[in-house]
C-alpha cells in the first residue's frame, strides 16, 4: 500500500484535516503534488492515505450520494450519516476493496470526525491519523491534544503532527494540504 499520513482533528466548533501531498510506490517517488484532502458537502470534509486513485473515485460518488439525499431531505445531510454511506460503499467492495484509509469530519452541532478502514468499519474520535506515519502523528496528538482547543490551535497541531510523520516516514512529504470545517462551510489552504 502506497504511504502517507493524514490527521483529522476536532476543536471547539470545527474540525480540522490535514495531510501531506507526497504520493510514493516503494523508494519511488510518484508525485509530489496530489492533494488527498476532499470536500465532501458544504459541512463535511475527508481525507485519506493508500491509494488516493480509490479515495478520488470514493469522494465523487459520496459528493453525488450526499447531493441526491440532501434533495430528498431538503437539509444539510451530517458527518455522521455521511461515514455510513461511506462506510457501505466500502463494505460493499470488500472482496475488491478501495485499497484507502480515510479521516471523515464535519459539523452537526457539535465537530466529529469518524476514522473508516479499507473495508468500512467506523471508529468515532475526537482525532486520528492513518497512513505510514500515523504512528509519528499520533504520538504529536497524543501529548499536545486538548479538548475545545481554538481553530488555530487546532491547525498549528495538525500541521506540527504531519512534520513529524514527514521527518521520520520517507513516504510522506512535500507540503501539506489542510481543510477546516465550521458552521459556516469549508475552507482549504496549504502549510509549508
Amino acid at each position: 500500500m502506497p504511504g502517507a499520513t493524514a490527521v483529522g482533528i476536532t476543536y471547539d466548533g470545527g474540525v480540522v484535516m490535514a495531510s501531506e501531498r507526497r504520493i510514493s510506490y516503494g523508494n519511488f517517488v510518484v508525485s509530489k503534488t496530489t492533494k488527498k484532502t476532499f470536500k465532501i458537502t458544504d459541512f463535511v470534509g475527508a481525507c485519506c492515505a493508500g491509494m488516493v486513485a480509490d479515495m478520488q473515485v470514493l469522494a465523487m460518488q459520496m459528493r453525488a450520494m450526499t447531493k441526491i439525499r440532501k434533495m430528498e431531505l431538503k437539509r444539510e445531510i451530517p458527518p455522521n450519516s455521511v461515514a455510513k454511506m461511506m462506510s457501505t460503499l466500502m463494505y460493499e467492495r470488500r472482496y475488491y476493496p478501495l485499497l484507502t484509509q480515510v479521516i471523515v469530519g464535519g459539523v452537526d452541532g457539535e465537530a466529529v470526525i469518524y476514522t473508516l478502514d479499507p473495508l468500512g468499519s467506523v471508529l468515532p474520535d475526537d482525532y486520528a491519523s492513518v497512513g505510514t506515519g500515523a504512528e509519528m502523528a499520533l504520538g504529536v496528538l497524543d501529548t499536545e491534544f486538548k479538548p475545545k482547543m481554538s481553530e488555530k490551535d487546532a491547525v498549528n497541531l495538525a500541521v506540527k503532527s504531519i512534520k513529524s510523520a514527514i521527518m521520520r516516514d520517507n513516504a510522506s512529504g512535500d507540503g501539506i494540504d489542510v481543510l477546516v470545517v465550521d458552521k459556516n462551510g469549508t475552507r482549504e489552504f496549504t502549510a509549508n
